[in-house]
């Protein structure tokens, strides 16, 4: 595959529709050559096809199952042998929004292997590659169930704070080494994401979905001002900073080897 001169190549998962195939274009726009990810090649190769023809860049497609353990290995050793490499935009996964009482053990398994497992794998054969080289952006679709876990399915909010926890902490190791890290937490989003989880967005308020496109050149927008965690539909961007503030401030209290008075211990 011929490397892009201008950015290199980013590696996207979940690409085949929705947020994927969006930033898979949008990237292209901005000269990134791209390899394309997902389990379904038809709709893969429609994408690539239609990215190629717009923008020139060269496209590659990738079939994979990333909850199958070799299809997995396939694209950690894609990311860690190829230095044209330069971003993967982990954007694979799936929700749920049954409560946990209603729902399905092997599902939710499921959905651990994928939001977060090979999540994990995925940034652990691109990050030393990327800081050995001292270049290199990690972009990690979470959601806002990340931080509003008591919206939708348990599981599913617990893998979203999963990813954001894992974002932040990659950032505060590797920043130094040239290594960007962004955690990208869509609210509701007018993708099939929704109809996959259950619930249809069209069954939710019109003015709680945002249009994909908006979503993605948000995020965009986010990367570019440098922002480690972006939250397209927060209106108040001071808000999220006095949150983490305040988490990062209650942190400096649980430095005590006894217990709170409040135990009576």
């Amino acid at each position: 595959m011929q490397g892009s001169q201008e950015q290199g190549i980013a590696v996207i998962t979940g690409a085949s529709s929705g947020i994927g195939a969006l930033y898979a274009d949008r990237l292209a726009r901005r000269g990134f050559d791209l390899v394309l990810v997902a389990r379904n090649e038809g709709r893969l190769a429609e994408v690539a096809r239609g990215i190629r023809e717009r923008t020139g860049r060269a496209v590659q497609v990738l079939g994979a199952d990333l909850t199958d353990a070799a299809d997995l290995r396939r694209v950690e050793a894609l990311l860690r042998e190829d230095a044209r490499i330069t971003m993967l935009v982990n954007n694979a996964g799936f929700g749920a929004v049954a409560p946990l009482l209603d729902s399905d053990v092997d599902q939710m398994e499921r959905m651990i292997d994928l939001n977060v497992t090979a999540l994990t794998r995925l940034v652990y054969a691109a990050a030393p590659a990327f800081a050995a080289r001292g270049r290199g952006t990690i972009v990690n679709i979470a959601s806002i169930v990340a931080v509003g876990v008591e919206v939708l399915n348990g599981v599913y909010g617990a893998s979203k704070a999963y990813v954001l926890a894992l974002t932040q902490s990659l950032q505060h190791e590797l920043g130094a080494r040239g290594v960007r890290v962004q955690a990208v937490l869509p609210g509701a989003t007018a993708t099939e994401f929704w109809d996959l989880a259950g619930l249809p967005h069209s069954h939710l308020p019109a003015d709680w979905v945002m249009p994909a496109d908006r979503m993605v050149d948000a995020a965009l927008a986010g990367l570019d001002l440098g922002e480690v965690v972006t939250i397209p539909p927060l209106q108040d961007g001071d808000a999220w900073s006095a949150y983490d503030f305040a988490r990062r401030g209650l942190s400096e209290q649980f430095r005590h080897a006894v217990p709170a008075p409040r135990y009576g211990v």
